[in-house]
């Protein structure tokens, strides 16, 4: 027997820390948007227990795996799509995908929700993105009005029909920024302010805008990210760009996959909006 689950990346444009010694009310509210791409993670019948993937480490499926009595021998190998440590939220996708996939392989009966509560609080125990992973149960661009986990915090979707492009710089330590109290002072502040205001708007072009913003108001924004979101604001056919939350990573907006090929830029990807309906 064979199960697949996938789950789309997440980039935040925007986020306010919501801290809760409640792990399921702790979180974040903002707004992001999903790609195309992301973590599959397939689960197989096996002799013994094995584990394999194409980038990274172990840790997170330790993590989820504590939340499962399974005795049975298995095989997990997870198809980690984009960088890990970018901004992308690939560990709250591997956190998601393997909680619903080991629910499903082994009849847990665990709703969808209690899924990804599992996959949430062990995002919350390891320090990693503390809205990824509600963001991540919507569709398209994705505004999270209440923090915590999936059942627990709400959101709001919005489905587009748009490209986005994507250059990697490096890896951020997320944990070392949400943890460190000037930086969660920061983004906080910036984080509701941008929240209210993209609330009165909730278009694409006031989302690039505020995630701008935010990027240059936190002093998140390094010069290499800066000097390409420089360049890509002004092409006229990209609708915006700034930089991923929290990522050493470029995102920019177009309505078609061609105004980003012609520029030629290596490394980039290009990736589609994810929705879950056909646009």
């Amino acid at each position: 027997m064979s199960l697949s689950v996938f789950i789309p990346a997440h980039i935040t444009g925007f986020f306010s820390i919501e801290n809760n010694s409640d792990p399921l009310k702790n979180g974040s509210c903002g707004a992001g948007f999903l790609l195309d791409r992301g973590v599959k993670t397939t689960i197989n019948d096996s002799s013994e227990f094995k584990f394999s993937a194409n980038q990274g480490s172990d840790i997170v499926i330790n993590e989820v795996l504590k939340y499962f009595d399974i005795e049975d021998s298995f095989e997990i190998t997870q198809d980690i799509q984009l960088p890990i440590g970018a901004g992308f939220g690939t560990s709250a996708a591997s956190a998601l995908s393997l909680s619903l996939a080991l629910n499903e392989f082994f009849d847990y009966g665990y709703s969808y929700n209690e899924c990804g509560q599992i996959a949430h609080k062990s995002e919350v125990s390891l320090g990693g993105g503390l809205g990824d992973v509600i963001a991540q149960t919507g569709s398209g661009m994705v505004l999270r009005t209440k923090p915590g986990a999936p059942g627990v915090g709400e959101i709001k979707s919005f489905d587009e029909n748009l490209f986005i492009a994507t250059k990697f710089f490096g890896e951020i330590d997320t944990a070392s920024i949400i943890r460190d109290p000037e930086h969660k002072k920061r983004i906080s502040l910036n984080g509701h302010e941008c929240l209210k205001k993209f609330k009165k708007n909730s278009s694409v072009w006031n989302f690039l805008k505020l995630s701008l913003e935010f990027s240059q108001n936190t002093k998140l924004m390094t010069s290499e990210v800066l000097s390409l979101v420089n360049n890509f604001n002004l092409c006229d056919d990209i609708l915006g760009s700034s930089m991923a939350m929290l990522g050493n990573t470029v995102f920019a907006f177009a309505d078609n996959k061609s105004t980003f090929k012609k520029l030629n830029i290596e490394g980039m990807n290009i990736d589609k909006l994810y929705t879950k309906r056909q646009l």
